[in-house]
């Protein structure tokens, strides 16, 4: 495999719509029920690494539309800023619907 490098300037989500955006009642229920079940950790300072896996029961599921909407809940949980994030790695696993989970884990930084 060869890497490419593409000259252009990345675009931001929040450039990429207008007008704000609102929470829906379904992914104000999501956040309570992820903010409960996050477990009690301990976030390194500094720059982050991330790995989430995903695990999802419909194979047609897209990788990267809950990735926001977890990392998000993920900084109101463990108080840090996802611009401390210099490395993400995401996964996909399919499972039997009713079995779906998310793994993450946050380490430090190493380059």
């Amino acid at each position: 495999m060869v890497e490419q490098n593409t000259p252009i300037k990345p675009l931001s989500v929040n450039r990429a719509w207008q007008g704000k955006r609102f929470k829906t009642k379904e992914y104000l229920q999501y956040e309570k029920q992820v903010l409960f079940l996050l477990p009690k950790i301990v976030i390194p300072e500094g720059k982050l690494s991330l790995t989430i896996t995903f695990g999802v029961s419909n194979k047609a599921s897209d990788i990267d539309n809950p990735i926001k909407p977890f990392l998000d809940i993920l900084q109101k949980k463990y108080n840090f800023d996802d611009k401390q994030i210099y490395s993400l790695i995401v996964n996909k696993e399919i499972t039997a619907k009713n079995q779906e989970f998310i793994k993450f884990k946050i380490t430090k930084y190493e380059n």
